[in-house]
C-alpha cells in the first residue's frame, strides 16, 4: 500500500503524469489532510492539477483516509516535530500503522520515517517504478522526469543524473 504526500501528487499532476501510479501494486491512499490541501484548496485557488487528483479520487485510484487518530502513540510523536505539517504526520502516520510506503520528497519528512522505521519512496520512484513495470519505456520515463521538472518539481542536479543512469539501467 502506498500513501501519497501533497508534493508527489499536485507534481504528477501538474506534468499530467498521475496515470503512472496505476503501475504501483496494492491500494493508493491519501489521508484526509493531504487531500483538503491539494484538492480542496487547490480548486479554490483555481489549480488544474486539483481537478486531475480530484478525477483520480472520483476514478478510484485513491482512496482518501481519515487522519490517524491524534492519541495514538506514533501520531503523538510525529507530532512533536515541528518540521512537519499535520499532513506530513498524517501520512507517515498512516504508511506507519499499516506497514505501507509514504511517497513524499522533502528530505526532513523522509529522514523523520528512517527514524520510525517507515518506509518511504520519492516522486521519481513513482515513474522508475512503472519503467520496471513495462508501463512506459525508457524514453517515456526520461520525458515524465523532464515533464515533472517542466512543471515546477524540484530535482537536485546529482539527483537528475542519477535518475537518469536508472533509467539506462532498467531498459
Amino acid at each position: 500500500m502506498y500513501v501519497f504526500d501533497a508534493t508527489p501528487l499536485i507534481s504528477l499532476a501538474s506534468a499530467d503524469r498521475l496515470a503512472l501510479v496505476t503501475s504501483l501494486d496494492g491500494p493508493r491512499y491519501m489521508p484526509e489532510s493531504v487531500y483538503d490541501e491539494v484538492v480542496t484548496a487547490g480548486l479554490d485557488d483555481g489549480h488544474a492539477d486539483a481537478r486531475r487528483i480530484e478525477r483520480a479520487v472520483e476514478n478510484e485510484v485513491f482512496a482518501v483516509e481519515p487522519d490517524p487518530d491524534p492519541d495514538v502513540s506514533l501520531v503523538e510523536r510525529l507530532s512533536r516535530v515541528d518540521a512537519l505539517s499535520g499532513a506530513d504526520v498524517a501520512v507517515l502516520a498512516l504508511a506507519g500503522e499499516r506497514g505501507g510506503t509514504a511517497i513524499m520528497d522533502e528530505a526532513y519528512g523522509r529522514s523523520v520515517s528512517d527514524a520510525e522505521g517507515i518506509a518511504t519512496r520519492g516522486t521519481a520512484y513513482v515513474v522508475l517504478h512503472a519503467q520496471r513495470r513495462g508501463a512506459i519505456g525508457p524514453e517515456e520515463s526520461r520525458a515524465a522526469i523532464d515533464d515533472l521538472l517542466d512543471a515546477g518539481w524540484y530535482c537536485a542536479p546529482d539527483l537528475y543524473a542519477r535518475i537518469l543512469e536508472k533509467i539506462e539501467e532498467i531498459d
